[in-house]
């Protein structure tokens, strides 16, 4: 088929490398703009436009696609879909319109459960026992368009946000593919989503990768492993040269008790509001992540110390 792919980060790559493997015409690939990033700030291509290039797609990096000249010029490719892997921006009706068979969205979610930008971090924050993806005919709203075909994956007592990223965006990337092929023979069947049961997944802010310690050690394991590597939840200590900030990469529910935030023994063990949590993984800031016990080794924390 005749396609144009709407994308931005790595989630997004293993499925237009799908679709070009599977022979499919990609006429063109819309992503983000370059964005500064890195120390010297330079401006840095986006994953998706990185893989475009490499096989050789036009890449459009448009600011909007509202307005006359965006419509026109997405509609001037004559696509018989658009295939959208976590864009970043907002498609207009007319542009949802515009290819024969409409637009189809790859979430990262087993909707309507997770509707929007995070699913992945807030299935494991919420301690969710599966996740999966799904394939939706788009609407003007946000993530509610019917459902043609879903994959579902068990979320391990261990699992990371990372792992569970990576999982999904190959099974996602599989699924479209078939999808596509359905849909080219017009099979693709499409079922509304249930209204019960619609949950909302805003963007990770700052703030929330903070650890509270007075929080249940269950819910510190969720939020550490949901936001490891990135953004990782994070606490701060004084390490002999005023107050840093720690990323915990990985965390084990360990036995233990005291106030909330002290360190309880050399594992390194943490008592939260109930139960402890044992540092598997930090990582300090500007440097490699380490064990816990490397992490003790090299700076001046003692049991009884408290965190922050």
């Amino acid at each position: 088929m005749r396609i144009v792919f709407m994308g931005t980060p790595h989630f997004a790559v293993p499925t237009l490398t799908a679709i070009v493997g599977a022979g499919h015409e990609v006429v063109a690939v819309y992503t983000r703009a370059p964005r500064p990033a890195g120390r010297g700030m330079a401006e840095r291509p986006s994953p998706i436009e990185v893989a475009a290039r490499r096989f050789g797609i036009e890449v459009l990096a448009p600011q909007t696609l509202r307005g006359k000249e965006a419509t026109e010029r997405f509609l001037r490719h004559r696509v018989d879909v658009a295939v959208v892997v976590a864009f970043g921006l907002i498609l207009p009706k007319p542009i949802l319109d515009g290819p024969r068979f409409g637009c189809l969205n790859l979430h990262a979610s087993l909707l309507p459960r997770w509707r929007g930008a995070a699913p992945i971090q807030r299935a494991i924050m919420a301690g969710d026992a599966q996740s999966g993806i799904c394939v939706m005919r788009m609407e003007e709203k946000l993530d509610t368009g019917p459902v043609g075909l879903v994959e579902r994956v068990v979320i391990g007592e261990d699992m990371t946000g990372g792992e569970l990223h990576d999982v999904l965006a190959q099974l996602g990337a599989d699924a479209m593919v078939r999808a596509l092929a359905a849909l080219s023979r017009e099979a693709l069947l499409f079922t509304p989503q249930p209204t019960d049961g619609a949950t909302y997944a805003p963007k990770i802010q700052n703030e929330e990768a903070r650890i509270d310690w007075q929080l249940p050690a269950p819910t510190l394991h969720d939020l550490v492993r949901a936001l490891s590597p990135f953004p990782g939840a994070f606490f701060e200590a004084d390490l002999g040269k005023g107050k840093e900030r720690v990323k915990i990469l990985r965390a084990r529910l360990a036995e233990g008790s005291g106030a909330p935030g002290v360190l309880v023994d050399s594992a390194p063990t943490i008592a939260c509001g109930t139960g402890a949590l044992r540092l598997a993984t930090v990582q300090r800031a500007g440097r490699s992540p380490m064990s816990g016990e490397e992490f003790l080794r090299g700076v001046r924390l003692e049991p009884g110390a408290r965190l922050a």
